[in-house]
């Protein structure tokens, strides 16, 4: 018979995630006593020491405790899926769910993801974490998000995924440039003229590898992180562009015009995928994104223009 109890679980698993009983006490908002006597009583029941407390250090766990961590999480989940699902009747979804999205694909993906999603399936908590691609996969290890929707580069293994879409990098030009009249424009061309870089990885990385594969080495002027800001320098005329993500207006903030062209000859394509942890068995509420996402997507495939 099983000795131990679901509350003991996560009191151990709060330490081990806060790493003082302290910082576990208050978030779980009960007295630190009851959180130290929930672990002493774990390893009195396993039979061996989980943790180890230095004064002025906080808690460290022994491989034994690590092992109990990684296990009592995964396990604590299933149990509140199961709450879920039975409270819900196994029909309408309900309870928590947190997406991440690379960011400069954030303002075309995920507002209609959650607009629609939302509508379909209201008793779902929706939240969503915007950042750079490394950010979003370090919370994604961590537990912190359910699924990610990131470009396929610089992918850390582990990762299961589902592709989306597939986009096509093409060069942003101010309105009166020389070449806005052409049908494409080869990279060559734009070789001796300032670029703007949007120095946001794994954006830059594809960037620099598409002048890489064409032999010709851009004469960066400004690197910005924000996507829009590298479109407003360009409708200056400060400068050119290369970017994978292709917003529907054809204006800057300031309203002032562009063009996008097709690159010449064409570029590697760029795949969007939803992501999540490999051996991690998805919520429902997760599946369900994933499916609707595909679904969503599914329409789009072969291009839609960072």
């Amino acid at each position: 018979m099983v000795r131990y109890t679901l509350r003991q679980l996560a009191y151990f698993v709060a330490v081990a995630d806060a790493g003082t009983i302290a910082a576990a006490a208050d978030e779980l908002h009960v007295s630190q006593t009851a959180v130290a006597a929930a672990v002493k009583e774990l390893e009195r029941i396993f039979g061996t020491q989980l943790t180890v407390r230095r004064k002025a250090h906080g808690v460290s766990l022994t491989p034994a405790g690590r092992q109990l961590h990684a296990r009592a999480a995964a396990f604590l989940r299933e149990a509140e899926e199961l709450e879920l699902s039975t409270s819900s009747g196994g029909g309408e979804l309900a309870g928590p769910l947190v997406v991440g999205c690379y960011l400069t694909l954030a303002p075309t993906i995920l507002p209609g993801l959650l607009e629609f999603f939302a509508a379909e399936h209201p008793k779902v908590q929706l939240d969503f974490v915007e950042g750079t691609q490394d950010a979003v996969q370090d919370k994604l290890v961590a537990g912190e998000l359910d699924l990610a929707i990131v470009y396929d580069m610089d992918l850390r293994p582990g990762l299961e995924s589902v592709q989306l879409d597939t986009m096509q990098a093409y060069a942003l030009l101010p309105a009166g440039h020389r070449l806005a009249g052409k049908d494409a424009v080869a990279l060559a061309e734009l070789a001796e003229e300032p670029m703007i870089l949007l120095d946001a990885p794994p954006s830059s990385h594809h960037t620099m590898s598409v002048f890489r594969d064409a032999s010709v080495v851009p004469k960066i002027r400004y690197r910005t992180t924000d996507f829009e800001l590298t479109r407003s320098l360009v409708g200056r005329g400060i400068g050119y562009s290369v970017l994978v993500q292709r917003p529907a207006g054809d204006a800057t903030y300031e309203g002032r015009p562009f063009t996008a062209l097709p690159i010449e000859p064409a570029v590697r394509p760029v795949n969007v995928k939803i992501v999540w942890p490999e051996g991690i068995r998805l919520t429902d509420r997760a599946a369900e994104m994933v499916r609707f996402a595909v679904e969503a997507h599914a329409p789009r495939h072969g291009g839609s223009g960072r």
